[in-house]
């Protein structure tokens, strides 16, 4: 969906498909008439926008392949759809039985994370509607933490500088944002502010993940403070909220239901209590003794398994900061809930109606955050 900021920015807000598990252009096309229509008209909208996740075979296809190219754009014009920004973290099978750490990989001391991410930019090139001022990618903050050695940095370097040189030649500006998250090199916009010092800010920047900025204990106007500081341009912003709890020992039953063997789930205390996965944390003895919040993206027009609460509160906050300002400190806003299928079993929507619902469900509430802070919906346009 298009807005307008009261500074005259186009803002885009998209809904991110890693949701789903097509990993070739077949399924691809076919999950947009499958979720992304219907949920363009629940919404009543004239364009949906779309935070495209490609993983990294079907991304090198396309890439090598104009026809196919220019097929997909006349695939998603064709249906109101419309993709400003992809989803570059996850390189392929992010919706696998098993996730994890493999996700992680390969990370940016490879030869292979770069060539991903020009790939999804010479996509996105393409892709991009003639009224976008730029397109973004977002993508892992490096690497994870362990192991992490002055080699591999310096690896991590020469690659961020040879994509900033190959996304100058390009016909659009396409930016590419290094998302921080609790268990990265980069966990935090300090450490954000850190790791990138120096990159080519007039293509590099950072994506602000409100549950990941949640779940790091970071106050929203001090995680702008300190990108603002380095001079870090916030290139793409995903709205999204983490599951949270005041009482951990009291919850540890609720919480329970939480813990699947998808994806990891980093649980953080304000009081350095620090885990990888959720049941670590509910093993740990004493480990309750502080409210948690965990990462684990819950939707965000609907609250989790009472007692649970969820994050919220910070998205709210941080939108305020971003965009209800004389000007928009960002552009792309993309809400990315990529666990509708792992939530506890009374929670997960039941076929792809009730999914594409939720999803609309999520950017009604999203739109309406937006337009109470000044944001006027664009109608009557195309892609």
């Amino acid at each position: 969906m298009r807005l307008r900021h009261p500074d005259g920015q186009l803002v885009h807000l998209s809904y991110c498909t890693n949701v789903h598990a097509a990993e070739d252009l077949a399924g691809i096309l076919e999950q947009l008439d499958t979720y992304a229509v219907p949920i363009r008209e629940r919404l009543g909208a004239d364009v949906l926008g779309l935070g495209l996740w490609l993983a990294a075979p079907v991304a090198a296809g396309l890439a090598s392949d104009v026809a196919d190219r220019q097929r997909l754009r006349r695939e998603l014009d064709a249906r109101g759809l419309e993709v400003v920004t992809l989803n570059g973290f996850p390189y392929q099978a992010f919706q696998a039985p098993v996730v994890k750490h493999a996700v992680y990989q390969p990370d940016w001391s490879t030869a292979q994370r770069l060539a991903y991410t020009l790939d999804l930019a010479r996509v996105l090139d393409d892709l991009l509607p003639a009224g976008a001022a730029r397109g973004s990618i977002s993508t892992l903050p490096l690497a994870w933490r362990d192991p992490w050695t002055a080699g591999r940095a310096a690896d991590c370097r020469h690659n961020l500088d040879e994509l900033a040189r190959s996304l100058a030649l390009l016909d659009r500006q396409i930016r590419v944002a290094f998302e921080p998250e609790p268990g990265c090199v980069i966990e935090n916009t300090v450490q954000a502010a850190e790791l990138l010092a120096g990159v080519d800010t007039t293509r590099l920047g950072v994506c602000l993940d409100l549950a990941h900025l949640a779940c790091s204990w970071e106050e929203p106007a001090d995680a702008l403070r300190h990108l603002a500081g380095a001079g870090l341009p916030i290139v793409k912003v995903q709205v999204s909220a983490a599951l949270a709890s005041a009482d951990p020992r009291a919850d540890a039953a609720v919480l329970g239901e939480y813990v699947e063997p998808r994806f990891l789930h980093q649980t953080r205390g304000p009081q350095g209590l620090s885990t990888d996965d959720l049941d670590e944390a509910l093993a740990l003895p004493g480990g309750g003794d502080q409210p948690w919040r965990v990462h684990y993206h819950v939707p965000l027009h609907a609250p989790p398994v009472e007692p649970l609460q969820s994050t919220v509160g910070v998205l709210v906050d941080a939108l305020r900061l971003l965009v209800g300002g004389p000007e928009a400190l960002c552009d792309h806003f993309d809400v990315e809930t990529y666990t509708w299928h792992v939530l506890p079993p009374a929670s997960r929507p039941h076929g792809p109606a009730e999914l594409a619902a939720g999803i609309a469900a999520e950017l009604f509430f999203a739109r309406a955050q937006l337009t109470a802070l000044g944001l006027t919906v664009q109608q009557g346009v195309t892609p």
